[in-house]
C-alpha cells in the first residue's frame, strides 16, 4: 500500500500498506498482513504527512506538473487508508486510490468517502490504456520483489498518457556498518546491486510476513527508461531520526515522465 507498515521502529512509511504486488505468494503474504494491522496503521500514520514538510512539497510539485498537462485523473498504487489520495485530490487532482488489501480499502473509504477507492493489483490496473495524466507509488514498489517489478512499471507505462508524471517514493538502501567486513553477506550484495531486502515477522505486536526492498534511486530510474520514461528530478533526503515518525534510512523521490509507449 501506500503508507508505511504499522507503528514500527522504523517508519518503513507509506509502503502502502498492502499495496505491493508481487507473486500470488508474496501477494497473499502482503495482503493478509495488511489487512490484520490496517485499523492501527490508519491510526498511527493519520498525521504523518503533517509532519513531512519534504513529502508534501514533493506531492505539491507532481500536482502542479499534472495539472499543467491540461488533465488532472491520477491514480495511487497502494493507497493504504488513503491519506496521499485525499492529500492529491485536496490539490485540485482527480485522484483515485487503489491497494491490495480489502482492509485497507475499507478504512480508505471509512475516512475518505467522496474518493474512489478499489481493489486491485499493480501488475493489472483497472483503467485503459493511455487514460491517466498521473500515477502516485507512494512507498508502495517497497514490497514488490525485483522479479514483478518490470510488471508493475509495464502497468503503469500502459495506462499513462504520453506526457503522463509517475511519481514514486521508497526507501533507499544504508550503508553497511562495516562496508569491508559486513556482517550481513546478503545485505552487502543487495547494496552493491542497489538492493536490500528486510523481512519483518511483527508489527505493532501483531503478526505479519512483510518483506521491504530497498533500492537506489538509479536503479529503479533505469527500469523505468525500458518501459519509456525519462527522469524529471531525483530527490534524497537523510533519515528523520525524531518525532513519532523516526526513520532508519535514507528516503528517496523519484519523478518519472512517460515520453513512448512501451515495446
Amino acid at each position: 500500500m501506500t503508507d508505511s507498515p504499522a507503528p514500527a521502529p522504523d517508519r518503513h512509511r507509506d509502503t502502502a500498506p498492502g499495496s505491493a504486488d508481487h507473486s500470488p505468494d508474496h501477494r497473499t503474504a502482503t495482503r493478509d498482513s495488511y489487512d490484520a494491522i490496517a485499523e492501527e496503521y490508519t491510526a498511527w500514520i493519520a498525521n504523518e504527512l503533517a509532519a513531512k514538510p519534504y513529502d508534501r512539497a514533493v506531492l505539491g510539485a507532481f500536482s502542479e506538473l499534472v495539472l499543467a498537462t491540461g488533465s488532472a485523473e491520477t491514480l495511487e498504487l497502494g493507497c493504504g487508508p488513503g491519506r496521499i489520495t485525499a492529500f492529491l485530490a485536496a490539490l485540485g487532482l482527480e485522484a483515485s486510490g487503489l491497494d491490495l488489501s480489502p482492509a485497507m480499502i475499507a478504512q480508505a473509504k471509512q475516512h475518505h468517502p467522496g474518493i474512489d477507492f478499489t481493489v486491485g493489483t499493480m501488475t493489472c490496473l483497472p483503467r485503459d490504456s493511455d487514460s491517466l495524466a498521473g500515477v502516485v507509488a507512494w512507498y508502495s514498489i517497497i514490497h514488490v520483489p525485483d522479479e514483478d517489478l518490470d510488471a508493475v512499471f509495464a502497468e503503469v507505462a500502459r495506462v499513462l498518457r504520453p506526457g503522463g508524471h509517475f511519481q514514486l517514493a521508497f526507501q533507499l538502501p544504508s550503508e553497511p556498518t562495516h562496508p569491508a567486513e559486513p556482517t550481513d553477506p546478503t545485505e552487502a550484495d543487495g547494496l552493491a546491486a542497489g538492493h536490500q531486502v528486510e523481512h519483518f515477522t511483527e508489527l505493532a505486536g501483531i503478526d505479519v510476513d512483510l518483506s521491504f526492498h530497498r533500492r537506489t534511486l538509479g536503479s529503479v530510474a533505469s527500469r523505468l527508461r525500458a518501459h519509456g520514461f525519462a527522469p524529471v528530478a531525483r530527490v534524497e533526503r537523510e533519515p528523520d531520526q525524531h518525532g513519532q515518525y523516526p526513520e532508519s534510512t535514507p528516503q528517496g523521490y523519484l519523478l518519472m515522465r512517460r515520453l513512448l509507449a512501451p515495446k
